[in-house]
């Protein structure tokens, strides 16, 4: 895009472009897609391309898989930008926390729910929660739904009152088994499977801190209610998760809590900055997205380093989807935290009535309003693609002995994780088809119902990845390209190209599956909601690669010039807020506001259309060892280059044609001598390589100036 850029730039805030204006200008160092006969597409999406990148690199773990390569491949020189993504991303992927049991947080903003999950739900928009906060200070009233508090109403014991101050009450602890208890309360246990306590200590010494609680059939307290947690030494508030749920007498309805800090002697002082219970918004998909972004990371960079760091940490996160959600024997991810059902927090009777399932419903992924939990097809097409990766790199280790990567009881047979893939593929593709409709269901609830409203996201990416079956492709483009018709969709035929740049995110509208806080989704018309009949740009990517895969390039391009047709006029009035600006259809999502199309803002992934110039037409893909490449060119097009791509120590220009491959070295930063290997489309290939390994692999020694071709053997 070319006109109008962000102000809040990353490229500029970061220092790696001094000012907006600069930002504007597409520097010629940044990558140029070359197609003879279509040269104002290539340059819209370049211009795409370019105006994305520089609000990308790492965010939220939810995008660790799709911003990697978009960011890491283009060899931009200015302000040494290609360097500073692959820093980026090395020190935030291994920045991810993982809990000791192999959770990947989700590293999204700050809000009052689970500090390693999603911002909401949080216990303010729900009924039978409850929280206490000193201070919210940090934190917008859009991510809390209350207030702060003073001490009133708590109760001391062996301690005294420090005051509410520098955001905490603080209590001193005058005398041993000091503890504080909360004012009166009434807590559903379903609404309220954490406690978090965010609080700051000193002098706990040997202290084994816990939590108490009375209910309605138990109102004393007494030890068979107690869950213990770990105790802190810091001036500095800590969020403590207390995972109450696990507790067998979490149950009933909670009448009392109180918190014994268990300090064996006097003199030290607690402070609590809030009490508070929280829903369960973990993700389901974090270990997928954070395995295939370290991977990614690697093939793109063969930073031996960080892959030796990484690796069992990867292994961690592998198993923990293998076995907390059930995947290593149920061969698909099956979520049972509270909440995650896979049922609608919306119950409508036939009469029209309402009701409001309070803590029902809880998202797990991108599609935060969307309840697919308990057999969860999303999750599970992400796992069956991080275990691809994941046997890769450990296939890589074992062919490398000299990166000196540690192996150990951690370590995967990546023949078993392939193996264990097909049967994922399998079981996934039986479990979710819906046969009616001839597409993939989103989830199959604890009830056993699927629930299934045309959900191309998903479908275009079991596509793009391989776990649909080549009928389960084809059936799935025909009724995404219009060419079959579902009976009961709201969107059928053209119409689910209404938004123009890319599929509608469903096609059946849906007034009834939701978390319980969407409550109204009646109120918004078909298509002003991202989740039902709207559309986000990113997720085209998915749909050209799906194209391509089944449909073949000639469809693939054609679908893409009508992208680049509305993005012309985009352009033409000034970007997408300007276009979309009340005088023609369509309300745009971002910064906390609903809309229907998700185009900026928090929609980064957006970067990912361009790349279907690079993934998907010149068919690159970086490995361990060098590159494959599989050029996919539709009829019209005579020959596609893509210049400055970085690939581990070099930066490539290569130009594909309908025979033949071209390969020159621009630059080489750091030559370790060690061959690249390259691996062309199957069959017999001749060209000027300096070893044959196979007859369509090729491995030679990268030099500035170098110059392959390769062709076709006999051509």
């Amino acid at each position: 895009m070319k006109t109008r850029l962000p102000l809040a730039l990353l490229l500029v805030s970061s220092g790696l472009l001094a000012t907006a204006e600069e930002a504007a200008v597409i520097p010629d160092d940044f990558p140029k897609f070359i197609v003879p006969g279509h040269e104002h597409e290539m340059d819209a999406l370049r211009g795409l391309y370019w105006h994305h990148i520089q609000d990308s690199g790492p965010k939220a773990t939810l995008w660790d898989d799709w911003l990697t390569s978009p960011t890491l491949w283009p060899a931009m020189t200015t302000r040494n930008a290609m360097q500073y993504f692959r820093e980026q991303w090395s020190a935030a992927l291994a920045a991810r926390v993982i809990d000791p049991e192999g959770y990947v947080a989700t590293h999204q903003h700050t809000s009052i729910a689970h500090q390693l999950g999603w911002p909401f739900p949080f216990w303010a928009q729900g009924k039978g929660g409850w929280g206490w906060h000193f201070s919210l200070k940090g934190i917008s009233r859009d991510w809390t739904g209350t207030d702060e508090k003073t001490q009133e109403g708590w109760k001391i014991d062996s301690g005294e009152d420090g005051g509410v101050h520098d955001l905490a009450w603080h209590v001193k602890l005058t005398a041993p088994q000091t503890r504080v208890t909360a004012p009166a309360l009434r807590i559903d246990p379903y609404n309220a499977p954490f406690l978090q306590l965010r609080w700051s200590a000193k002098g706990l010494g040997a202290a084994q801190p816990y939590v108490e609680w009375t209910t309605e059939a138990a109102p004393q307290y007494g030890p068979e209610r107690r869950q213990y947690f770990a105790p802190i030494e810091t001036d500095q508030i800590q969020f403590t998760m207390i995972p109450v749920y696990r507790h067998p007498e979490w149950k009933g309805v909670i009448t009392g809590l109180r918190v014994s800090f268990d300090n064996a002697q006097p003199g030290g002082e607690a402070a609590i900055q809030a009490l508070f219970t929280q829903y369960d918004t973990r993700h389901n998909i974090n270990s997928q997205n954070y395995v295939r972004g370290c991977v990614k990371y690697f093939q793109w960079t063969r930073d031996v380093n960080f892959l030796r760091g990484q690796i069992n940490r990867m292994r961690t996160a592998m198993r923990y989807v293998m076995t907390e959600f059930h995947s290593g024997d149920q061969n698909v991810v099956v979520t049972r935290w509270v909440g995650h059902e896979g049922q609608s927090g919306l119950n409508l009777g036939p009469d029209g009535s309402k009701t409001i399932l309070s803590g029902r419903g809880v998202g797990n992924n991108y599609w935060d309003l969307l309840p697919m939990g308990n057999k969860d097809a999303y999750a599970t097409i992400h796992y069956y693609d991080a275990l691809h990766y994941m046997a890769a790199i450990e296939r890589d280790i074992l062919a490398h002995p000299e990166w000196d990567i540690p192996r150990g009881v951690l370590a995967f047979d990546p023949n078993e994780l392939e193996a264990h893939a097909a049967r994922v593929k399998k079981t996934g593709n039986k479990l979710f088809w819906n046969a009616k409709t001839q597409r993939f269901a989103c989830a199959v609830d604890v009830d056993g119902v699927a629930h299934d409203y045309g959900f191309t996201f998903l479908n275009l990416e079991a596509v793009t990845y391989g776990f649909a079956t080549p009928p389960h492709a084809a059936a799935i483009m025909k009724w995404i390209n219009g060419d079959r018709l579902v009976k009961g969709d709201t969107a059928q035929g053209a119409d689910i190209y209404h938004w123009r740049f890319g599929p509608r995110s469903t096609t059946k509208r849906n007034v009834d599956y939701y978390f319980w806080a969407w409550s109204g989704p009646e109120t918004i018309p078909w298509g002003g909601q991202v989740q039902d009949g709207g559309a986000v740009l990113g997720f085209s990517y998915h749909d050209l690669m799906a194209r391509l895969a089944v449909l073949g390039p000639d469809n693939t391009a054609a679908r893409l010039k009508e992208i680049c047709a509305w993005l012309d006029e985009v352009n033409a009035v000034g970007g997408y807020r300007n276009y979309y600006n009340g005088t023609r259809e369509g309300t745009m999502q971002g910064a906390g506001t609903a809309g229907g199309l998700g185009l900026d803002k928090e929609f980064f992934e957006s970067i990912l259309v361009p790349q279907i110039m690079f993934d998907g037409f010149l068919g690159f893909r970086p490995t361990s060892e060098g590159f494959a490449i599989n050029p996919n060119l539709p009829r019209d097009w005579p020959e596609l280059t893509i210049t400055r791509i970085h690939i581990h120590d070099a930066v490539l220009t290569i130009r594909a044609t309908h025979s033949a491959i071209e390969i020159t070295v621009d630059e080489v930063q750091h030559d370790r001598g060690e061959p690249c290997v390259i691996t062309l489309p199957g069959g017999a290939w001749q060209g000027n390589a300096a070893r044959w390994d196979a007859p369509n692999r090729a491995s030679i020694v990268l030099s500035k100036g170098l110059n392959l071709r390769f062709e076709k053997a006999g051509q």
